[in-house]
């Protein structure tokens, strides 16, 4: 009577994870604001202010001649969506629920589902809000022309996935040393406002430069973006394959520490946050 039913194949416990990774998604999107709309609005306004105040201090420093030829607002976008995804995924990532969270309690749910969850809430929002800003801009002040817009969709999906990986690595540390974590995750993220590369083009810097930043799986991701999405410029000195094969490789280390730490999880971990 009060048993659930199983599934008797692979399909349907296919379907039924896809299913709950649903059902955890929409939380999570709920979670951060009663009002699913006042949330995506407020995303939205945090990213119209990053661009705006971008856009300010290009024009009173100067460094708007640095700027691909081109659409100025449109290289600057390109960079802030990717900037924003990342950061905001890996926050995400860092902050879904542990094993031994009370939603863990009911058995279908499992910290995949959970992590899922929280990447692909993320993932929707930040799309919603690229794509509002971009028709409002498109719509209202100049028509928007993106070279090769799949090419440029595919990175900031890459851009997604790498922050998803960083973050499952702080989120397998994060019961063993929750304050270190907070603390590095929060710096990592202070310093991709430089790291990540979106004020400038790797074209431009120097080699003594390049080192500093072409360890940054985000630098590739954002550089490869304003390759697909501008005609006249072509970067040389970023590829798409690094930030893939480190955010696999970031993923599978993740996991196995997700997994290792999920049978020594206890409330008590959790209490010292």
């Amino acid at each position: 009577m009060f048993q659930t039913a199983r599934p008797t194949s692979t399909a349907q416990g296919g379907l039924r994870l896809l299913a709950l990774i649903y059902h955890a998604s929409v939380r999570h999107v709920r979670k951060s604001h009663r009002n699913a709309v006042m949330g995506l609005i407020m995303n939205i306004l945090q990213t119209v202010l990053l661009v705006v105040s971008f856009y300010v201090m290009f024009n009173l420093v100067g460094l708007r001649g640095a700027a691909i030829r081109g659409d100025f607002l449109v290289y600057l976008m390109s960079g802030v969506f990717l900037f924003m995804t990342f950061n905001k995924t890996m926050a995400a990532v860092v902050g879904s629920e542990g094993p031994a969270s009370p939603m863990m309690q009911h058995a279908p749910m499992n910290t995949i589902i959970a992590i899922a969850a929280a990447a692909l809430g993320t993932l929707y929002i930040q799309i919603l809000s690229m794509l509002f800003v971009g028709f409002v801009y498109h719509a209202a002040f100049t028509p928007i022309t993106v070279d090769r817009p799949v090419g440029a969709m595919g990175m900031l999906l890459l851009a997604w996935f790498s922050g998803l990986s960083v973050g499952m690595v702080f989120l397998a540390l994060k019961p063993w040393a929750p304050g270190f974590v907070g603390l590095a995750s929060t710096v990592f993220q202070r310093m991709n406002m430089i790291a990540s590369g979106k004020m400038f083009v790797a074209n431009t810097l120097p080699g003594y430069m390049l080192v500093f930043f072409d360890w940054n799986p985000l630098f590739h991701c954002i550089d490869q973006a304003r390759g697909y999405a501008f005609v006249n410029y072509n970067p040389h000195f970023t590829s798409v394959g690094y930030p893939l094969r480190l955010a696999i490789a970031l993923t599978m280390i993740g996991l196995m520490g997700e997994f290792y730490t999920r049978k020594f999880a206890t409330a008590s971990w959790y209490a010292r946050r």
